[in-house]
């Protein structure tokens, strides 16, 4: 008994030391349920924002509460401290709105003690909706209105991602399965005719019949029946779709097609990069976004080549799919720990999160383990990331609008992409990317501002991270595709 008890003894110290420190998150979304794309606009509906909501409520649970799962370090548990998050979400009815359902769940109504405020002369007021909290969403200019188009590549505005999309449409994959479907999709016919014509009712609009059928399988009670419209022929019209988008996404050996991955890629590093160099003070990135930058990044983190999970990461995520990177320690947390001493976790979940559903760890890059020390994940990163504006309008082939001064920029410095790797510092190429474009953004600012000013626009651009603009990015980078 003594031994045991002794041995029990000599463990502890170790469990401690061992014990993981959350320090920061990154939460990409795609959002819940909402209306046809076929039907634009695209509204969310009731269900999408229960989603949404339900999802923000475990991820409160899982990281903010002060008897969470996996509590990060210092971040306020009731009343949320608007330095500790950063939200944004493009300028589109439903990623906006899925958003907001997103963080009401996160940072839910405090009540009537904590959401009140006691004046000077003594008067106690109190804040509306039983003390709702107002969390700022930052507008991210790229992928505006994408869920009201049906094309993948409809908002990415990067010239060789387009192309790159556009050349499945020649491939012998395609073809034969443009053919080889083609009985298959007449037999919707009369389901579809009110909004596709009869040469549009084939496998070039896979997403789109999908949608749009799917759609009305959930909502549409006055669908009429049709033999043609089973549980497994819907499955198959799935898959079709998976398909198909999938190979608009991404291709091997035409890496631009994947520009919403790369570009989200960058994101991330940027965020998780802020809690660092914060020193723990920003904790909670959340974004919202599209499914096609789900598929990229899948592909081009490796994650496709996984055993046992070609269905989860070939497909398209469902509504309220989350992806998560955690940056934790195992070493003390105070002082904030060294770089050596941080790692990186990535979690998938497909669909809503509830405690009973619960996102699942993969490995990244190849790699055997969950956990990743920061060095190897920025490294891996790294490889495919495009974080700063240069960078991006070089990768794309834009030399037009926002793309014309760093063009002229690239040419006069000799430079290439203007970015160089990390060294050690925690910086990465893609957020020293961001760094490096701040020049360029000057000039390109000033001419944008003259013109704005004389055609009564108005800019919407994202909040500073880590002391430098949002993503150095031109307008359509960050979130290309459809949603």
């Amino acid at each position: 008994m003594l031994t045991s008890t002794f041995l029990i003894a000599l463990s502890l110290p170790l469990a401690t030391a061992a014990a993981e420190t959350v320090l920061g998150v990154y939460i990409f979304s795609r959002h819940g349920d909402r209306t046809s794309k076929s039907t634009p606009p695209a509204n969310l509906t009731d269900l999408g924002y229960s989603q949404i909501f339900t999802s923000g409520t475990y991820f409160r649970n899982r990281y903010i509460t002060s008897n969470a799962t996996t509590r990060i370090a210092g971040v306020n548990s009731d009343i949320v401290k608007q330095a500790q998050i950063t939200a944004s979400a493009p300028l589109d009815t439903v990623l906006m709105n899925s958003a907001q359902g997103f963080l009401q769940g996160l940072y839910p109504p405090v009540g009537s003690e904590l959401g009140s405020d006691r004046l000077r002369d003594g008067r106690v007021v109190q804040a509306p909706l039983d003390g709702y909290q107002l969390i700022p969403i930052q507008t991210v200019t790229s992928g505006t209105g994408s869920e009201d188009s049906a094309w993948l590549q409809g908002s990415s505005n990067c010239a060789q991602a387009l192309v790159s999309s556009n050349e499945y449409f020649s491939t012998s994959d395609y073809n034969d399965l443009l053919t080889s479907t083609s009985d298959f999709y007449r037999s919707f016919t009369s389901l579809v005719n009110a909004t596709f014509g009869p040469d549009d009712i084939s496998y070039k609009n896979a997403y789109t019949i999908f949608d749009l059928l799917n759609v009305a399988i959930l909502h549409n009670a006055s669908l009429p029946t049709s033999p043609a419209l089973t549980n497994s022929t819907l499955a198959q019209l799935r898959t079709l779709a998976d398909h198909h988008e999938f190979n608009l996404a991404y291709n091997s050996s035409s890496p631009i097609r994947a520009i919403a991955g790369s570009t989200l890629a960058a994101q991330i590093l940027q965020a998780l990069n802020n809690t660092i160099t914060t020193q723990g003070k920003s904790k909670i990135t959340v974004e919202f976004g599209a499914y096609a930058s789900f598929l990229s990044f899948f592909a081009l983190a490796n994650l496709t080549t996984l055993p046992d999970t070609k269905n989860s990461f070939y497909g398209i995520p469902d509504y309220a799919s989350t992806m998560t990177f955690e940056l934790f320690t195992t070493a003390a947390a105070e002082p904030f720990p060294a770089l050596e001493d941080l790692q990186v976790r990535f979690l998938f979940h497909n669909g809503t999160t509830d405690e009973d559903s619960t996102p699942t760890p993969y490995p990244l890059f190849g790699q055997p383990a969950t956990e990743l020390r920061w060095a190897d994940f920025t490294a891996g990163m790294d490889r495919f990331a495009i974080g700063g504006q240069e960078q991006w309008c070089k990768a794309c082939g834009n030399s037009t609008g926002v793309c014309a001064s760093a063009a002229a920029s690239t040419a006069d410095t000799g430079a290439g992409s203007g970015v160089t790797k990390g060294s050690g510092n925690g910086i990465s190429r893609a957020v020293a990317g961001v760094i490096g474009a701040m020049v360029t953004l000057a000039v390109v600012l000033a001419v944008e501002g003259a013109v704005i000013l004389l055609a009564g626009l108005r800019l919407v651009r994202k909040k500073k991270l880590a002391g430098t603009d949002a993503n150095g990015m031109m307008d359509g980078e960050a979130d290309a595709g459809k949603s």
